[in-house]
């Protein structure tokens, strides 16, 4: 075998049986392994994570059903190329008795809409069954025309038993092409820093054997932090190090660090990472993290969001900057985040609980003699447009889920909760 091609290209599976992880989507009795056995296989978009195994299991599809397959990647892709597949797999298809050719796209989410769009005609004439593989929420990424016409399916970071099962076969692939006796004492820096990505464990399993030159080799997690530090510190645009260093300019922000905040956001502008990827993330951030602190902040964010679809690169970078350096100087809560999580968690507690009588709507006459809106008083009616009455079903009336944080504005709203709710909710 070529000892130039990666460890993670050789251990890559050729079947079902051989893949690893995904068992919701692959194993036995799912829905997507029953649809590739019955040969009846729809169009798809695979959303997850990098290295969870998206293109493996397009090519594994391909295999399996026979069909003839076309790979394209959105990145070096344009219209023309999307055109000359098509008509490829139009001629190709009239020949092929075992069904309509299949047409991967890596990372379709990079596809502006006329390319997708230059796809829509062929899925709905059955020209071709599309197979997009994406690391973006195709709600947001795939137009919905196209989204509409095709099954997602959702791909799972893998867990510790399958990232294990992955470094066996790897350490054991390099035993046999190097001659090396490889000893995997520790694994838990390695893991940790694969994030759940197959390919980056099996890469930085492959640089830590390398960059050793005695014949027996014990990794351990001091080896492992001491030999990868290096490479942890490049940002890979491709999605290598695309979830770190986004988690690094989130947590700048939301610490409060503008410097910080800026570098990381040059590092990505430097690695050619979408504006509208960061962009998104800081309408996230926006609500999550200042939320009630400083409500104009989800304002400015969304403005951000708008203007850099517009604009692109070049200008789009002094936008995101000003919103990164604006929303890293707001005051910060993350209260409002607390309080859906807090009321999704009483929901999943208490079920469906009955909506009170007075706060029922009583579009007929029958709903109104049996109580619907009954006693329910319109708060525009009373001083300061409030009236004290129960909101919440009886058997959690007084449960407190937003608790106001320790900032100006919050602290305004706390005293104008205890003001009119006295000590119902404690405020």
């Amino acid at each position: 075998m070529d000892t130039n091609i990666p460890l993670a290209e050789k251990l890559r599976p050729n079947t079902l049986d051989e893949y690893v992880g995904q068992e919701q989507l692959v194993g036995a009795g799912s829905v997507l392994r029953n649809a590739i056995s019955s040969g009846q296989l729809p169009s798809l978009i695979l959303w997850g994570p990098p290295g969870t195994g998206k293109t493996t299991l397009a090519n594994i599809i391909s295999v399996a059903m026979g069909r003839p397959f076309y790979n394209l990647s959105a990145i070096n892709s344009g219209v023309k190329d999307v055109r000359e597949v098509i008509d490829k797999a139009k001629n190709q298809g009239m020949f092929n008795t075992k069904g309509k050719p299949i047409l991967f796209i890596d990372e379709i989410h990079r596809f502006s809409k006329s390319q997708q769009d230059s796809l829509l005609g062929a899925v709905e004439k059955g020209i071709i069954t599309l197979i997009g593989a994406t690391t973006e929420n195709p709600s947001f990424e795939v137009i919905s025309a196209l989204l509409s016409r095709c099954q997602v399916y959702i791909l799972k970071s893998l867990d510790r038993e399958h990232l294990e099962q992955l470094l066996e076969k790897g350490r054991l692939e390099l035993q046999g092409s190097t001659g090396k006796k490889i000893n995997i004492k520790e694994s838990e820096a390695m893991l940790r820093i694969s994030g759940g990505d197959a390919r980056k464990l099996l890469n930085n399993l492959e640089l830590l054997v390398n960059s050793s030159t005695t014949k027996t080799i014990a990794i351990t997690n001091d080896m492992t932090m001491e030999v990868l530090q290096n490479s942890l510190a490049l940002y890979d645009k491709n999605g290598e190090n695309h979830y770190d260093i986004i988690s690094a300019f989130i947590k700048s922000i939301r610490g409060s660090d503008p410097n910080a905040a800026v570098y990381w956001l040059a590092r990505m502008i430097a690695g050619g990472e979408e504006p509208k990827f960061i962009s998104r993330r800081l309408l996230i951030l926006a609500s999550e993290d200042v939320g009630a602190a400083n409500p104009t902040a989800l304002v400015i964010a969304n403005n951000c969001f708008q203007a850099v679809n517009v604009i692109g690169y070049p200008e789009a970078e002094l936008i995101l900057s000003q919103t990164a350096i604006y929303l890293a100087n707001s005051p910060k809560s993350n209260a409002t985040y607390l309080a859906i999580k807090a009321a999704k968690k009483l929901v999943a507690e208490t079920g469906d609980l009955p909506v009170p009588f007075h706060l029922r709507n009583a579009p007929t006459k029958l709903m109104k003699q049996i109580g619907y809106g009954k006693d329910y008083s319109y708060a525009h009616d009373f001083e300061n447009n409030f009236i004290h009455q129960d909101y919440l079903p009886d058997e959690i009336k007084n449960q407190i889920l937003y608790t106001p944080q320790a900032n100006p504005r919050e602290e305004a709203d706390r005293k104008r909760l205890r003001e009119l709710w006295k000590k119902k909710y404690g405020y």
